[in-house]
């Protein structure tokens, strides 16, 4: 198993990257989004792998965090969504971004990524629903680890969850409501505050 690729980034393509480790040049396939955040090559990376065993071939492919590939061990686990599949929805979709759009029950914006049809984004939210936490999610973002601070951020997130929600109700994606929550200022002290501030960022 090949936990992670670290070496010189010695090119991009369109759909993945090259890694020059140990005098091995690995292709390591990666999301459109992922291939966005790389360095200019020459630069050293380390990027985290899935291998991916056929008949035929060995893939990797790559994250650049450790949260991406266990989002992406989660996607292949639905079945009918492969590795090609799970790509595709990480190139649509930020880990945060798809993690909001199970909570939420948003299956067009699932299934806008190629190959993904309404009824397997359905089934995704499904199998994923009780795997996914947005609260968890938003803790992270916001503060990452203070753990002195937890009572206060728990409240703060559950608070933005909300938000998000109401925003959905209203007639937002989940990926766009989920944006302008996550741009309102800490300072926010209720729902409304929040949603008061999102509703601005989103006009």
């Amino acid at each position: 198993m090949i936990s992670y690729v670290r070496g010189e980034l010695a090119a991009v393509e369109e759909q993945k990257a090259i890694v020059e480790a140990g005098g091995i040049g690995y292709g390591i396939f990666m999301s459109r989004q992922a291939l966005s955040l790389l360095p200019q090559t020459g630069n050293e990376v380390k990027i985290y792998t899935y291998l991916n065993v056929k008949e035929d071939a060995l893939q990797l492919y790559g994250f650049p965090t450790r949260d991406d590939l266990e989002i992406f061990r989660l996607l292949i686990g639905v079945s009918g969504i492969g590795p090609k599949g799970g790509l595709n929805i990480l190139s649509c979709l930020s880990p945060d971004e798809l993690r909001f759009a199970v909570m939420s029950g948003d299956a067009k914006a699932i299934a806008a990524a190629p190959g993904i049809g309404k009824k397997t984004a359905e089934k995704l939210i499904l199998e994923l629903k009780d795997k996914l936490n947005i609260e968890d999610m938003l803790d992270r973002a916001a503060h990452g680890n203070e753990p002195e601070r937890a009572e206060s951020v728990s409240s703060e997130s559950t608070m933005q969850a909300e938000a998000v929600q109401a925003l959905v109700a209203l007639g937002y994606g989940s990926a766009e409501s989920l944006r302008a929550v996550k741009n309102t200022s800490p300072d926010c002290a209720s729902v409304e505050d929040i949603l008061k501030e999102a509703l601005k960022y989103l006009f």
